[in-house]
């Protein structure tokens, strides 16, 4: 992360303020991700007194489809032409609003009238923790590599493999759930280096409480498939800290940024639309630097969710299971806490970055930064009667908590496509 002296630079990916969760409760059996459990035996009635989960957030595993493989033979742009009727009423949404509100949303509830709108498609803002989701894509890309005849091989290796936090995991304010089923117990609290988890896990604190040290630990282990190619399943933690320590930084610095947006270029996502250039924890600069800088685009963000839907993000059955892993089953922040969706299925990632500088003498705090406030939704949303569309929201408000925001133009967004 770059090293800001004169302003007071805080930086908070994700959603720190809440415990939120995606993957199917029943997955537990097939992934081995503890938390799945208890949200299993919270459904169940085993444990008592636990938050309620959302309507929406019932879905089972096997209950989960991509909407658009009819349509796969399309482009995402030929998919993202715009309607002008359509265009009309979502541009009345931002009458009088300036133009850090950027949006692309597509309604794909009928695949044979799929109807388009966008504002400000174009304009970068710092992704944040949706960033995280071109390192969940690199972790597929790599895995089908490896396995390219087999995925059951592939999800083996996500269940199976552990792989210790070491000072990648420091340091993020944000808490993991650490769940014993044994005892049933739940712990709440930071990565510390001697954490040990499987791959899938991992990938779960990634997205499902936004856990900046997961997120660089799958963006090392991504890394390491890639250097280490078929030789990675059986890598142990001996030769892992031998290729770090030996490994010039440059060519760690390089290897590590190519893994995470080669594969967004071959979706044919543009580095002005979409890329990442720095980890996500200042342990992780210990072996690797930044390069490029990172950006996100609506439109970029739009083309990776399209191509999602179509089976194209690697394969149908890697597009699939990234899809299960965005499902969120808890508590809703942000743009899915609109009373709206609650009775809908949300796919779901959600970052924001502020910086302030106290010396202008503004009001500043958290998630209302008075030199950048960015704050952005990705969301694939799916109502029981069909309706289902796709939203990407990028802000960047100054010294005002854009979540409200979010929140009331994903309840009129929704109002506009369902009437």
């Amino acid at each position: 992360m770059k090293k800001i002296t004169i302003l007071l630079f805080l930086f908070i990916l994700g959603s720190a303020f809440t415990t939120y969760t995606y993957y199917p409760i029943d997955g537990y059996e097939l992934t081995g991700i503890k938390r799945l459990k208890r949200l299993e035996r919270i459904k169940n009635g085993e444990i008592k007194d636990a938050t309620a989960l959302p309507a929406g957030a019932m879905k089972s595993w096997s209950d989960i489809h991509l909407n658009l493989l009819d349509r796969k033979a399309d482009s995402a742009m030929a998919l993202m032409t715009i309607d002008a009727d359509f265009q009309k009423e979502i541009s009345g949404l931002f009458r009088g609003l300036d133009k850090s509100y950027s949006l692309t949303v597509l309604d794909i509830s009928d695949v044979n009238n799929i109807r388009y709108a966008e504002r400000n498609e174009t304009a970068g803002y710092q992704p944040g923790s949706v960033g995280k989701l071109a390192v969940l894509n690199g972790l597929f890309v790599q895995l089908a590599k490896i396995y390219p005849d087999s995925w059951e091989k592939r999800t083996d290796l996500l269940k199976n493999k552990s792989v210790k936090a070491g000072v990648w995991g420091l340091t993020d304010e944000h808490t993991i759930p650490i769940y014993n089923i044994e005892k049933n117990t739940l712990v709440k609290r930071q990565v510390v280096a001697s954490d040990v988890f499987t791959l899938y896990e991992w990938a779960d604190h990634m997205l499902s409480v936004s856990n900046n040290g997961a997120a660089s630990i799958v963006w090392r282990e991504v890394l390491l498939m890639a250097a280490f190619g078929e030789q990675y399943p059986e890598l142990t933690q001996e030769e892992t800290d031998a290729y770090f320590k030996e490994t010039p930084r440059k060519e760690l610095t390089d290897l590590g940024n190519d893994v995470v947006n080669l594969p967004l270029r071959d979706l044919g996502i543009t580095a002005d639309e979409w890329r990442l250039g720095s980890f996500f924890t200042r342990g992780a600069n210990t072996f690797v630097g930044d390069k490029g800088g990172s950006i996100g685009s609506p439109q970029g963000l739009m083309k990776f969710l399209v191509q999602l839907e179509q089976g194209k993000v690697v394969d149908e059955q890697s597009s699939l299971e990234m899809k299960r892993l965005m499902y969120m089953t808890d508590r809703r922040i942000r743009y899915a806490q609109a009373p709206a969706l609650k009775e809908a299925a949300v796919y779901f990632k959600s970052g924001s970055l502020y910086k302030c500088d106290r010396s202008k003498g503004e009001a500043c705090g958290k998630y209302m930064g008075n030199v950048t406030n960015f704050m952005n939704s990705v969301a694939i949303v799916e109502h029981p009667d069909n309706c289902k569309y796709m939203v990407v929201l990028m802000t960047n408000v100054l010294r005002k908590n854009s979540a409200s925001d979010h929140m009331y133009l994903a309840g009129n967004i929704d109002k506009i496509i369902r009437k």
